[in-house]
């Protein structure tokens, strides 16, 4: 026969499984921890920019930010900017054939123009770097090899239209 202080057990794991433990699972399966909204090309700019977004600890709630932004003058490679900042921190190549490569500025390289940051400053590309501010180490994810068409606004249009628009957008350059 089962007893009470049974059934407050059963009654217990349960609301654990569901509640507690399946909001884990719901967060570490259902709520991606980074990714890269499609290409946008401001009116008259000489550059696209895709929207970063990334979460610095796994049970974050909303997500943060930053730019990858794309220059056809500078076709080889894809510019990190923080827009916190307001500082290009580094930048991967636009051709890796499958490697995770990436070069990430020293903090006395890191500018708000990329005119100011002299090539030498950005090191051999390596393993991507941890997710911004995150505390364990999770490798950020390199965006889609997908390079932006040359169309005015949305660039891409499977972006998702649910990107907000940013406060502060990237810089131009040349």
């Amino acid at each position: 026969m089962f007893t009470p202080r049974f059934w407050q057990r059963a009654i217990l794991i349960a609301v654990m499984l569901v509640g507690g433990g399946g909001a884990v699972l719901a967060q570490q399966y259902y709520a991606t921890r980074q990714y890269y909204s499609g290409w946008r090309k401001p009116a008259k700019a000489n550059y696209h920019y895709r929207h970063y977004y990334y979460k610095p600890r796994a049970n974050y709630s909303g997500y943060k930010h930053h730019y990858v932004v794309y220059y056809p003058t500078r076709p080889k490679y894809y510019y990190y900017y923080n827009p916190y900042t307001r500082k290009y921190w580094g930048r991967c190549p636009t051709e890796s054939k499958g490697e995770p490569l990436y070069s990430m500025l020293a903090e006395a390289d890191r500018q708000g123009s990329l005119k100011d940051i002299p090539e030498k400053a950005f090191p051999k590309p390596t393993t991507p770097p941890p997710i911004p501010e995150s505390e364990d180490k999770t490798p950020l994810d390199l965006p889609p090899d997908d390079l932006p068409e040359e169309t005015e606004g949305i660039a891409n249009p499977a972006a998702p239209a649910t990107a907000p628009s940013a406060p502060v957008a990237p810089p131009a350059e040349e």
